[in-house]
Formats: C-alpha cells, sequence, structure tokens
C-alpha cells in the first residue's frame, strides 16, 4: 500500500524543529500520522534515533523517552530543555559575528572537545552545535575517522541561525522527555507494552554512492540493521508498537519479511547532484493493522 503525503488536518504544533537534519521526518509526518496506531495519543512516544525530533515535536506527546548515540546532540537537547535563556545568549553571539572566517573558527573549537565541560562550556558547545547545523552545507551532521565534524559551510545569504521563540516552545515540550546518550538497544531495557516506539534510523543505502550514513564514527553497517530488527523483533514479542522507517531497497525488506510494509514518497534533500533531488520511495514497518 502507498500512502501520500496530505494536508495537515489539525493546527500546527506549537514548537518545530531546531535543528535541520538529513533523513528527518518534518516533509513525511502527515503520511506517518495516518499510519500510527489506534489510542497512541495516550501512548508514552519512544525514539531511539531522535535526530531532529521532526515526529516528537509533531505529535506533541505527553510523555516521551529520546535517545541517541551522538553526545553533542544529546547534549544540545538537554541545554535547550533546562538552560533556554543561556543558549539563546550564546547563539545571539554566534550569529551577530556570522562569517566564513567565524564559521571556520566555531568548527575547529567545536572539535577540540575537553575531556571535562563545565555549565558554562556545555551551553556553549550547545550553541555552537546549533550554529553549525543552521550554517553548514545542507545541515549535514558528518565526522571524520577521528571523530571531528567536517562539513564545510554551506552558500546561505541570510541562515536562520537564532529562532528564540521556537527554542523557547522547544523547551516547553522537552520538559516532559526524558532524554538519554544511548543505543537503540537501550529498548531491550526500557521500552515497554503499550509504549509507541518510532525508529528512523540512518538508513540502508540504495547504491554504492549514496551513502550519507557517517552520522557516527563508526557509520551504521548492514549488521548494525540486522542487530536493529533483533530489537524489532523483541519489543514486538513484548508487546510495544513499532513503526521504523528505512530505504526501500531488498535488504530492509528481507529483513522485516513477517511484518506490515507500507511505502511513502519522500523528498530526497542531500545529493551532489541537484537533478537527482526529489521524491524516493521509503519503506514504513509496522507491528500493528
Amino acid at each position: 500500500m502507498r500512502v501520500d503525503v496530505s494536508p495537515a488536518l489539525r493546527p500546527a504544533p506549537d514548537a518545530t524543529p531546531f535543528l535541520k537534519w538529513v533523513g528527518g521526518k518534518g516533509k513525511l509526518r502527515h503520511a506517518l500520522s495516518a499510519l500510527m496506531p489506534a489510542g497512541v495519543e495516550l501512548m508514552r512516544h519512544v525514539e531511539p534515533f531522535m535526530g531532529g525530533g521532526a515526529m516528537f515535536f509533531a505529535r506533541a506527546p505527553e510523555r516521551a523517552l529520546l535517545c541517541d548515540i551522538n553526545p553533542d546532540l544529546v547534549r544540545t537537547y538537554e541545554t535547550v530543555r533546562d538552560h533556554a535563556g543561556e543558549l539563546v545568549r550564546e547563539l545571539s553571539k554566534l550569529a551577530k559575528q556570522h562569517d566564513k572566517d567565524s564559521y571556520y573558527a566555531v568548527r575547529d573549537r567545536f572539535n577540540q572537545r575537553p575531556p571535562r565541560l563545565s555549565h558554562k562550556l556545555e551551553v556553549e558547545r550547545a550553541a555552537m552545535f546549533i550554529y553549525l547545523n543552521k550554517t553548514c552545507f545542507n545541515g549535514l551532521y558528518r565526522v571524520n575517522r577521528k571523530g571531528e565534524f567536517n562539513v564545510p559551510m554551506g552558500a546561505y545569504k541570510n541562515p536562520g541561525i537564532l529562532d528564540a521563540d521556537n527554542l523557547f516552545a522547544a523547551s516547553a515540550r522537552l520538559a516532559r522527555a526524558d532524554i538519554r546518550c544511548a543505543s537503540f538497544e537501550t529498548l531491550l531495557s526500557e521500552a515497554r507494552p503499550g509504549d509507541f516506539v518510532y525508529m528512523d534510523p540512518p538508513y540502508e543505502p540504495v547504491s554504492r554512492t549514496a551513502n550519507f550514513t557517517s552520522y557516527a564514527q563508526d557509520g551504521f553497517s548492514q549488521a548494525d540493521q540486522t542487530r536493529l530488527r533483533d530489537v524489532f523483533r523483541e519489543l514486538d514479542r513484548r508487546g510495544a508498537k513499532l513503526m521504523l522507517s528505512n530505504s526501500d531497497v531488498p535488504f530492509i525488506r528481507e529483513l522485516y519479511r513477517g511484518f506490515r510494509i507500507d511505502t511513502v514518497m519522500a523528498p530526497r534533500a542531500v545529493s551532489c547532484d541537484a537533478s537527482t533531488r526529489g521524491p524516493v520511495q521509503e519503506v514504513v514497518v509496522r507491528n500493528y493493522t
């Protein structure tokens, strides 16, 4: 079954993602909402790959567990939740001085990674994370073998670096969320019957030249995809409601054979060749009808 993206049927949430994120589900949230289980509004929302948080902000759940293995991303979410005012002040300084030299100076400082972080440094690193995300090429998060952020500056005339109102709105939404730096396998001890778990992992490449999974230093391999499938199976056995997005490729379809697989058309935002940017088919795997 193919599900088309349709206009929103309810008012927009009062907070939207404060980060750009490759593979983010902002433009697919209505199609994915149509595939959610009955009674989802009463369930705890769980995401082991929180990324830009589009699904979380679109749903605005009363209870949530948000996890990711990227410590800088997790720290940024925690800072938005707990110290939004200080963060806005630091980000305002970066926005005012933005230019090419400033971008690369901030990137170099971000990559210094001191062994210990004071509260002040935590807020500064969160501001740098958002600044780099808003001004780098396509909002791409990529690290080299040393774990250093190495994305060049994007060609933006007027990047929207600071949206204070949305950061404060996001802070209010995140006040209800448990945020952790943890892998998807943490769900084996955390998820419980009645949870709604949405999994949006780094996608399996559709070709050898389409690999954008270097989100973490070691990437996300087919072995990782298989381990994720094993977690999916176990959570299904325990009674959680599960939804997973990934590329529509034979490897993924074979991994989840036996579960319900639908397709959605998603925009492709990152490509070296602008002519290849356009709708691509993705799969949505569910353990319920």
